[in-house]
Protein backbone atom coordinates (compact mmCIF):
# COMPACT_ATOMS: atom_id res chain seq x y z
CA UNK A 1 0.00 0.00 0.00
CA UNK A 2 1.05 3.74 -0.99
CA UNK A 3 2.22 5.27 2.15
CA UNK A 4 1.32 9.48 1.42
CA UNK A 5 -0.29 12.69 2.60
CA UNK A 6 -2.08 12.69 5.63
CA UNK A 7 -1.99 9.62 8.38
CA UNK A 8 -3.10 10.15 12.00
CA UNK A 9 -2.10 8.26 14.88
CA UNK A 10 -5.07 7.89 16.30
CA UNK A 11 -6.01 8.29 20.07
CA UNK A 12 -7.44 5.96 21.99
CA UNK A 13 -11.23 7.96 23.74
CA UNK A 14 -11.75 6.13 26.98
CA UNK A 15 -15.27 6.86 28.36
CA UNK A 16 -15.42 8.34 32.50
CA UNK A 17 -15.30 4.75 34.07
CA UNK A 18 -11.57 4.46 32.01
CA UNK A 19 -13.44 1.87 29.73
CA UNK A 20 -12.28 1.92 25.53
CA UNK A 21 -15.52 4.18 24.19
CA UNK A 22 -16.35 2.29 21.40
CA UNK A 23 -19.16 5.11 19.90
CA UNK A 24 -16.50 7.30 20.82
CA UNK A 25 -13.80 5.50 18.52
CA UNK A 26 -16.41 4.95 15.67
CA UNK A 27 -16.95 8.47 15.16
CA UNK A 28 -13.30 9.70 15.11
CA UNK A 29 -12.71 7.05 12.08
CA UNK A 30 -15.57 8.24 10.97
CA UNK A 31 -14.44 11.92 10.73
CA UNK A 32 -10.96 11.02 9.42
CA UNK A 33 -12.42 9.16 6.55
CA UNK A 34 -14.12 12.21 5.86
CA UNK A 35 -11.67 14.57 6.33
CA UNK A 36 -9.62 12.77 3.89
CA UNK A 37 -7.03 11.07 5.91
CA UNK A 38 -4.73 8.89 4.19
CA UNK A 39 -4.21 6.19 6.67
CA UNK A 40 -4.57 5.58 10.52
CA UNK A 41 -2.28 4.21 12.78
CA UNK A 42 -4.04 1.63 15.61
CA UNK A 43 -2.59 1.58 19.03
CA UNK A 44 0.20 3.58 18.77
CA UNK A 45 2.27 5.52 21.03
CA UNK A 46 -0.89 8.88 21.01
CA UNK A 47 -3.01 5.40 21.21
CA UNK A 48 -1.68 4.94 24.52
CA UNK A 49 -0.99 1.37 23.47
CA UNK A 50 1.21 0.67 26.60
CA UNK A 51 -2.20 0.22 28.65
CA UNK A 52 -4.16 -1.51 26.20
CA UNK A 53 -4.47 -5.12 27.01
CA UNK A 54 -3.71 -7.57 24.25
CA UNK A 55 -7.58 -8.19 24.04
CA UNK A 56 -8.44 -4.58 23.74
CA UNK A 57 -5.79 -3.88 20.83
CA UNK A 58 -7.38 -6.62 19.42
CA UNK A 59 -11.01 -5.25 19.48
CA UNK A 60 -9.70 -1.69 18.66
CA UNK A 61 -8.09 -2.73 15.15
CA UNK A 62 -10.70 -5.61 14.50
CA UNK A 63 -13.23 -2.38 14.97
CA UNK A 64 -11.10 -0.18 12.35
CA UNK A 65 -10.70 -2.34 10.63
CA UNK A 66 -14.14 -3.12 9.69
CA UNK A 67 -15.09 0.76 9.88
CA UNK A 68 -12.56 1.50 6.57
CA UNK A 69 -13.25 -1.20 4.88
CA UNK A 70 -10.15 -0.94 3.19
CA UNK A 71 -10.33 2.21 1.83
CA UNK A 72 -7.28 3.61 3.64
CA UNK A 73 -4.04 1.74 4.86
CA UNK A 74 -5.07 0.34 8.94
CA UNK A 75 -1.28 0.89 10.63
CA UNK A 76 -0.79 -0.98 14.17
CA UNK A 77 1.84 -0.06 16.51
CA UNK A 78 3.50 -3.22 17.33
CA UNK A 79 7.07 -2.10 18.83
CA UNK A 80 8.03 -3.38 22.21
CA UNK A 81 11.26 -3.60 23.86
CA UNK A 82 11.74 -7.10 23.11
CA UNK A 83 11.93 -8.51 19.41
CA UNK A 84 10.38 -11.96 20.17
CA UNK A 85 7.10 -9.89 21.34
CA UNK A 86 7.86 -7.52 18.42
CA UNK A 87 7.07 -10.19 16.52
CA UNK A 88 4.68 -12.15 18.34
CA UNK A 89 2.69 -8.45 18.46
CA UNK A 90 2.79 -7.88 14.89
CA UNK A 91 1.79 -11.72 14.07
CA UNK A 92 -1.33 -10.52 16.11
CA UNK A 93 -1.97 -7.20 14.50
CA UNK A 94 -1.86 -9.39 11.09
CA UNK A 95 -4.13 -11.94 12.11
CA UNK A 96 -6.52 -9.03 12.93
CA UNK A 97 -6.56 -7.47 9.99
CA UNK A 98 -3.83 -4.60 10.04
CA UNK A 99 -1.76 -3.79 6.78
CA UNK A 100 1.05 -2.55 8.05
CA UNK A 101 2.87 -2.77 12.11
CA UNK A 102 4.69 0.86 12.55
CA UNK A 103 7.66 -0.53 14.44
CA UNK A 104 9.33 1.97 16.88
CA UNK A 105 12.69 1.24 17.76
CA UNK A 106 12.61 -0.94 21.15
CA UNK A 107 12.68 1.50 23.98
CA UNK A 108 14.59 1.63 26.62
CA UNK A 109 16.80 -0.91 26.20
CA UNK A 110 18.93 1.12 23.63
CA UNK A 111 20.37 -1.58 21.29
CA UNK A 112 23.44 -0.84 19.40
CA UNK A 113 22.83 0.05 15.14
CA UNK A 114 23.94 -3.63 14.67
CA UNK A 115 20.91 -4.66 17.21
CA UNK A 116 18.62 -2.48 15.39
CA UNK A 117 19.11 -4.16 12.20
CA UNK A 118 19.34 -7.63 13.19
CA UNK A 119 15.80 -6.45 15.09
CA UNK A 120 13.96 -4.95 12.14
CA UNK A 121 14.91 -7.78 9.96
CA UNK A 122 13.74 -10.56 12.34
CA UNK A 123 10.60 -8.73 12.77
CA UNK A 124 10.28 -8.08 9.08
CA UNK A 125 10.88 -11.52 8.23
CA UNK A 126 9.06 -13.26 10.94
CA UNK A 127 5.79 -10.90 11.95
CA UNK A 128 3.91 -11.20 8.62
CA UNK A 129 3.58 -7.71 7.78
CA UNK A 130 5.15 -5.06 5.81
CA UNK A 131 7.17 -2.95 8.03
CA UNK A 132 7.32 0.91 8.89
CA UNK A 133 10.50 1.83 11.04
CA UNK A 134 9.62 4.74 13.74
CA UNK A 135 12.73 6.86 14.97
CA UNK A 136 11.56 8.88 18.05
CA UNK A 137 14.37 9.62 20.04
CA UNK A 138 13.11 11.59 22.46
CA UNK A 139 10.62 9.00 23.69
CA UNK A 140 13.00 5.89 23.54
CA UNK A 141 16.13 6.55 24.26
CA UNK A 142 17.61 5.57 21.17
CA UNK A 143 18.31 7.50 17.82
CA UNK A 144 18.31 5.37 14.53
CA UNK A 145 20.90 7.28 12.35
CA UNK A 146 20.09 7.19 8.96
CA UNK A 147 22.81 5.12 8.15
CA UNK A 148 21.38 2.38 10.10
CA UNK A 149 17.97 3.09 7.73
CA UNK A 150 20.29 2.69 4.51
CA UNK A 151 21.22 -0.45 5.46
CA UNK A 152 17.38 -1.66 6.25
CA UNK A 153 15.20 0.22 3.43
CA UNK A 154 16.44 -2.65 0.91
CA UNK A 155 14.84 -5.10 2.69
CA UNK A 156 11.16 -5.71 0.88
CA UNK A 157 9.34 -6.25 3.32
CA UNK A 158 10.59 -2.62 5.51
CA UNK A 159 8.79 -0.09 3.18
CA UNK A 160 8.60 3.36 4.73
CA UNK A 161 10.24 5.17 7.94
CA UNK A 162 8.77 7.40 10.27
CA UNK A 163 11.06 10.04 11.36
CA UNK A 164 9.97 12.39 14.17
CA UNK A 165 13.03 14.12 14.04
CA UNK A 166 12.32 17.56 12.60
CA UNK A 167 15.88 19.05 11.72
CA UNK A 168 17.50 19.51 8.12
CA UNK A 169 20.25 17.70 8.35
CA UNK A 170 18.56 14.52 9.65
CA UNK A 171 16.53 15.21 6.52
CA UNK A 172 19.12 15.91 4.02
CA UNK A 173 20.81 12.42 4.91
CA UNK A 174 17.79 10.90 4.70
CA UNK A 175 16.24 11.96 1.20
CA UNK A 176 18.47 9.92 -1.00
CA UNK A 177 16.74 6.41 0.72
CA UNK A 178 13.30 7.34 -0.56
CA UNK A 179 12.24 5.13 -3.00
CA UNK A 180 8.80 3.90 -4.37
CA UNK A 181 9.22 0.66 -2.26
CA UNK A 182 10.14 3.17 0.66
CA UNK A 183 8.17 6.01 2.23
CA UNK A 184 9.96 8.69 4.06
CA UNK A 185 7.05 10.25 6.68
CA UNK A 186 7.72 13.26 8.97
CA UNK A 187 6.69 12.31 12.60
CA UNK A 188 6.94 15.58 13.96
CA UNK A 189 3.97 17.85 12.82
CA UNK A 190 5.66 21.64 13.56
CA UNK A 191 8.19 20.44 10.64
CA UNK A 192 6.55 17.93 8.24
CA UNK A 193 5.76 20.77 5.42
CA UNK A 194 9.57 21.33 5.26
CA UNK A 195 10.13 17.56 5.58
CA UNK A 196 7.94 16.77 2.66
CA UNK A 197 10.04 19.53 0.71
CA UNK A 198 13.20 17.18 1.46
CA UNK A 199 11.33 14.14 0.14
CA UNK A 200 8.89 13.07 3.08
CA UNK A 201 5.63 11.91 1.20
CA UNK A 202 3.32 12.09 4.31
CA UNK A 203 3.20 12.95 8.05
CA UNK A 204 2.16 10.52 10.51
CA UNK A 205 0.29 13.39 12.77
CA UNK A 206 -1.15 13.83 16.22
CA UNK A 207 -2.97 17.01 15.43
CA UNK A 208 -5.05 15.34 12.35
CA UNK A 209 -7.22 13.59 15.14
CA UNK A 210 -8.44 17.13 15.68
CA UNK A 211 -8.16 18.48 12.27
CA UNK A 212 -8.18 15.74 9.67
CA UNK A 213 -9.54 17.57 7.07
CA UNK A 214 -6.84 20.81 7.23
CA UNK A 215 -4.37 18.12 7.38
CA UNK A 216 -5.62 16.58 4.31
CA UNK A 217 -5.45 19.94 2.51
CA UNK A 218 -2.50 20.56 3.57
CA UNK A 219 -0.60 17.95 2.30
CA UNK A 220 -2.23 18.09 -1.26
CA UNK A 221 -1.45 21.95 -1.17
CA UNK A 222 2.36 20.48 -0.81
CA UNK A 223 2.20 17.78 -3.02
CA UNK A 224 0.77 20.15 -5.71
CA UNK A 225 3.49 22.82 -5.49
CA UNK A 226 1.03 24.97 -4.16
CA UNK A 227 3.29 26.84 -1.38
CA UNK A 228 1.39 29.83 -0.59
CA UNK A 229 -1.50 28.02 0.06
CA UNK A 230 0.95 25.68 2.40
CA UNK A 231 2.30 28.30 4.01
CA UNK A 232 -0.28 29.78 5.00
CA UNK A 233 -2.18 26.98 6.43
CA UNK A 234 0.69 25.63 8.02
CA UNK A 235 0.67 29.55 9.98
CA UNK A 236 -2.62 29.37 10.57
CA UNK A 237 -2.43 25.65 12.42
CA UNK A 238 1.02 26.87 14.45
CA UNK A 239 -1.02 27.72 17.41
CA UNK A 240 -2.15 24.19 17.62
CA UNK A 241 0.63 22.53 17.43
CA UNK A 242 2.32 24.95 20.04
CA UNK A 243 -0.84 23.83 22.06
CA UNK A 244 -0.35 19.95 21.58
CA UNK A 245 3.01 20.34 23.55
CA UNK A 246 2.41 22.15 26.50
CA UNK A 247 2.12 18.38 28.23
CA UNK A 248 3.33 15.26 27.01
CA UNK A 249 1.43 13.59 23.97
CA UNK A 250 -1.08 12.45 24.04
CA UNK A 251 -3.08 14.57 26.88
CA UNK A 252 -3.40 17.97 25.03
CA UNK A 253 -5.15 16.21 21.99
CA UNK A 254 -7.29 14.02 24.34
CA UNK A 255 -8.35 17.34 25.85
CA UNK A 256 -9.38 18.70 22.35
CA UNK A 257 -10.85 15.77 21.35
CA UNK A 258 -12.91 15.66 24.31
CA UNK A 259 -14.50 19.36 23.70
CA UNK A 260 -15.15 18.33 20.04
CA UNK A 261 -17.33 15.30 21.89
CA UNK A 262 -14.80 12.48 21.38
CA UNK A 263 -13.73 10.54 24.58
CA UNK A 264 -13.34 11.35 28.37
CA UNK A 265 -9.67 10.91 29.85
CA UNK A 266 -7.01 8.90 30.05
CA UNK A 267 -4.86 5.70 31.49
CA UNK A 268 -2.43 6.09 34.57
CA UNK A 269 0.10 7.33 35.30
CA UNK A 270 -1.22 9.55 32.50
CA UNK A 271 -3.19 12.56 34.16
CA UNK A 272 -6.13 14.86 31.76
CA UNK A 273 -4.77 18.12 31.01
CA UNK A 274 -3.79 20.64 34.22
CA UNK A 275 -6.41 23.10 34.72
CA UNK A 276 -4.06 25.89 34.01
CA UNK A 277 -4.00 24.75 30.30
CA UNK A 278 -7.69 24.67 30.19
CA UNK A 279 -8.35 27.79 28.77
CA UNK A 280 -5.96 27.66 25.72
CA UNK A 281 -7.46 24.51 25.40
CA UNK A 282 -11.02 26.08 24.50
CA UNK A 283 -9.72 28.15 22.58
CA UNK A 284 -7.59 25.67 20.21
CA UNK A 285 -10.82 23.68 20.13
CA UNK A 286 -12.66 26.75 18.56
CA UNK A 287 -9.84 26.83 16.24
CA UNK A 288 -9.97 23.14 15.06
CA UNK A 289 -13.88 23.91 14.30
CA UNK A 290 -12.98 26.88 12.87
CA UNK A 291 -10.36 25.42 10.37
CA UNK A 292 -11.95 22.32 9.91
CA UNK A 293 -14.70 24.44 8.27
CA UNK A 294 -12.97 26.64 6.44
Amino acid sequence: MQLSGSITALATPFDANGAIDFDAWQRLLDRQLAGGTRGIVVAGSTGEAAALSDEEFVRLLQSAVARVGGRIPVLAGTGLSNTAKTIAQTRLARDNGADLALVVTPPYVRPTPDGLVAHYRAVAAEGGLPVVLYNVPGRTGCDMGPETVARLCTDPNIVGLKEARGDDARWAALKPLASPSFALLSGDDPTFVKAMASGATGVISVASNVVPGAFARLCAAVAAGRSADAGALDARLQPLYDFLGVEPNPIPVKALLQRLGIGAGLRLPLLPLSPAHAAAADAMADLCRAIETA
